[in-house]
């Protein structure tokens, strides 16, 4: 019983060492530390980067929380650098308002 804990336990440790890290590029939902500027550029990369793929959502379709796993997401397959990524999130909840 002892080892079959033992495994279990290993199995599991070995599990979540495994996964990917959430990205820590994405703000921390509700607060916004992009410049005017910044937002106006994360404006710009969401509709040419995100729009390129797809249709783009309406910000207001997602809350803050939801938005950080979509662009956890959707930012590497648009290349984004973390800073872009900053900047169309806080775009993105900006809009909302």
């Amino acid at each position: 019983m002892k080892k079959l804990i033992a495994a279990a336990s290993f199995t599991a440790i070995l599990l979540v060492s495994c996964t990917p890290k959430a990205s820590t590029a994405a703000a921390t939902p509700g607060t916004t530390t992009s410049t005017a500027e910044q937002i106006a550029q994360g404006k710009t990369i969401f509709e040419s980067s995100c729009g390129r793929c797809h249709k783009l959502p309406d910000p207001a379709s997602h809350n803050p929380v939801q938005w950080v796993g979509i662009m956890n997401a959707m930012a590497p397959k648009a290349k984004l650098t973390d800073d872009q990524h900053k900047w169309v999130y806080d775009y993105i909840v900006s809009a909302k308002k």
